[in-house]
């Protein structure tokens, strides 16, 4: 049963989520992040966000980049590496101003301080 309770939210959801990034969105990502056993979907959820953006005809370079930088600022220690390997798998446009958002929010630098 604990596994189907992993499978929700889908990625489409979460890719939804993460475009809008109204006040609403943000408390049920937190809500999300909260949770190890939910790490999965959100990082699926944003390869799908960030696939989408990508493929788009505009690109949202501004929305990409402070979707970066909060999530950067929002995500706990143990995401913040997995965040940074998704923002380094492709040298696509959407990808350069995602991780330009989560290089300037500093989460990295904090989850693993420099000895």
């Amino acid at each position: 049963m604990s596994a189907d309770l992993a499978a929700f939210p889908d990625r489409e959801t979460v890719a939804d989520k993460l475009a809008a990034l109204g006040e609403a969105d943000q408390a049920y990502l937190r809500l999300l992040m909260e949770n190890p056993k939910q790490d999965e979907n959100l990082l699926e959820g944003l390869d799908l966000y960030l696939n989408r953006a990508a493929g788009a005809r505009f690109l949202n370079s501004l929305k990409l980049e402070r979707l970066g930088e909060w999530l950067g600022e929002t995500a706990p220690a143990r995401l913040q590496m997995r965040l940074t390997e998704a923002a380094r798998s492709s040298q696509h446009a959407a990808y350069v101003a995602f991780r330009t958002g989560l290089t300037r929010s500093g989460g990295l630098e904090r989850a693993y301080p420099k000895a």
